[in-house]
């Protein structure tokens, strides 16, 4: 099986012996679990780190969580952008070091005014 279609054939052979393991796999569960498996008590119950839930299945979640996913998030795209950056900058020289300067000085300044908004104590 050489050539240009030999490649695709071996992807194709690899492809049909895990969709048959997967088969395989399903079917054995399939016939060994039990058929009705019992149900612990409680299970569907709301659970609220150990205290009882209050107010029906749902909870208010406090705008300070998605402040820090939102602050995570834009550093962690910081970390994108920096990376490429730190491997290119040598061949670009003194305007690719000021460009990210400013980058990161923006994104320093966006920390800074979280940090005086007091968004990053935690009461």
């Amino acid at each position: 099986m050489d050539g240009y279609l030999g490649s695709y054939a071996l992807l194709g052979v690899l492809l049909l012996v895990a969709a048959a393991f997967f088969g395989v796999a399903f079917g054995a569960n399939r016939l060994l679990s039990p058929a009705r498996p019992a149900e612990p008590a409680g299970k569907f119950e709301t659970y609220e780190c150990g205290l009882d839930p209050v107010g029906g299945g749902w909870a208010q979640v406090h705008i300070r969580y998605y402040l820090y996913a939102y602050l995570y998030l834009l550093f962690a795209v910081e970390a994108v952008f920096l990376f490429p950056w730190a491997v290119v900058y040598l061949r670009q020289g003194v305007p690719a070091v000021m460009e990210m300067a400013i980058f990161v000085g923006i994104l320093a300044l966006g920390l800074l005014y979280a940090w005086r908004k007091r968004v990053l104590v935690w009461q």
